[in-house]
C-alpha cells in the first residue's frame, strides 16, 4: 500500500468517527418508509390502485376497510400528444397521466390532504412502419407513467403524520 492510499484512507475514517461520534445521522435512516400504519383505498379497482397498494404494503403500511385514514383515488386519465410533425418515419408521442386523490380522517370526515391531482409526462418515440411496436412501446410508457405517479404519491403520503 502507498504512502497515499493509507492517508486517504485514514483521514475517510477519522471523517466517519468524527461525524458519527457528533451525532451526525442519514435523514431517513432507521426511520419507516411512512408514518402511517393504516390506510384504506377507496376509488376504482384499476391498475394504478393495485400498484398503491402493493407499494403501501411493502412501505409497512397495513391496508385495509376499518383504517383511520381513507386515500381516495381517482380514475386515471391517460392522454396521448403527437409532438412529430410528419405522419412518416419515425413519430413521437408524450402520454401525460393525470390522476385526482385526497386523504380523508374516517372519524370526522376532515381533509387531511385536500384534493390534489398528480400529473406525470413521458416521452416515447416509434417507427411508423411498425405499429405493433408502437403499441408495446405505449404500453411501456404507461406502465412508466403509473410507478412514476405511485412514487409521487408515496412521497406526498410520506409527509402525512400519524393522527
Amino acid at each position: 500500500m502507498q504512502r497515499r492510499d493509507f492517508l486517504r484512507l485514514t483521514l475517510a475514517g477519522a471523517a466517519g468517527l468524527t461525524l458519527g461520534g457528533c451525532g451526525f445521522r442519514l435523514r431517513g435512516l432507521n426511520r419507516p418508509a411512512l408514518g402511517l400504519e393504516a390506510l384504506a383505498v377507496a376509488g376504482a379497482d384499476d391498475a394504478f390502485s393495485r400498484l398503491a397498494i402493493r407499494r403501501l404494503e411493502t412501505a409497512g403500511v397495513a391496508v385495509r376497510d376499518d383504517a383511520p385514514l381513507v386515500l381516495n383515488l381517482g380514475a386515471e386519465r391517460v392522454e396521448e400528444r403527437r409532438l412529430s410533425v410528419l405522419d412518416a418515419g419515425s413519430q413521437e408521442r408524450e402520454l401525460t397521466l393525470r390522476l385526482p386523490f385526497s386523504v380523508q380522517r374516517r372519524a370526522d370526515g376532515a381533509y387531511r390532504l385536500p384534493r390534489q391531482t398528480l400529473t406525470v409526462s413521458e416521452r416515447f418515440t416509434f417507427s411508423g412502419d411498425d405499429l405493433l411496436a408502437g403499441d408495446e412501446r405505449r404500453e411501456a410508457a404507461r406502465q412508466a407513467l403509473r410507478r412514476e405517479a405511485v412514487r409521487r404519491l408515496m412521497d406526498r403520503l410520506r409527509a402525512l403524520e400519524p393522527s
